[in-house]
């Protein structure tokens, strides 16, 4: 296994699209393990591929207590949402050390493939919820800050480059 770099916000990439896995074999499984691996090392709950600059649709999770509960959705999709919506406080290993609130889904219904290529489904509220909705957003090229103020997002823009140019310097 192998820590993957993660890609900083504001970088292109991470607007990237997503493109359907058309077969799991064991690049992906590879891919699977190095993603879980580099969520767990930077202390994340949630990895969407286009975070570690593989425009494919795969995430992993784990909201579990115990970090040892881990979730494989290769291509998923959200197949029901609810009207009821809740307002959470995110973050994302992309935007390091931002967290702000996002109005989601409370609960919604997904269906995904697990590592083997086997589809299942299963139902997410409250952290899971957010958390799948956040990390499919990834897959869209779509960043949480997107959903705050122009302002917010400006501010968070201008800090996460002068953090950046401060660590290459």
């Amino acid at each position: 296994m192998a820590l993957l770099p993660i890609l900083q916000y504001p970088d292109a990439r991470l607007h990237t699209v997503a493109k359907p896995v058309k077969e799991i074999d064991a690049r992906v499984r590879q891919l699977v393990d190095d993603m879980l691996e580099t969520m767990y090392e930077a202390k994340g709950v949630g990895l969407a591929a286009t975070q570690v600059n593989v425009h494919e649709r795969i995430v992993v999770i784990d909201t579990s207590e115990e970090r040892n509960d881990a979730l494989v959705l290769i291509n998923p999709e959200i197949i029901q949402a609810s009207a009821d919506m809740i307002v959470w406080e995110e973050g994302c290993l992309s935007v390091p050390t931002i967290y702000d609130k996002v109005e989601r889904h409370a609960k919604i219904r997904v269906r995904a493939q697990n590592r083997n290529g086997e589809v299942y489904e299963f139902d997410g509220e409250e952290l899971l919820g957010v958390c799948v909705q956040h990390e499919l957003d990834h897959l869209l090229g779509k960043v949480f800050v997107e959903y705050l103020s122009p302002l917010k997002r400006n501010r968070i823009k201008t800090k996460m480059v002068k953090r950046t140019r401060d660590e290459e310097a």
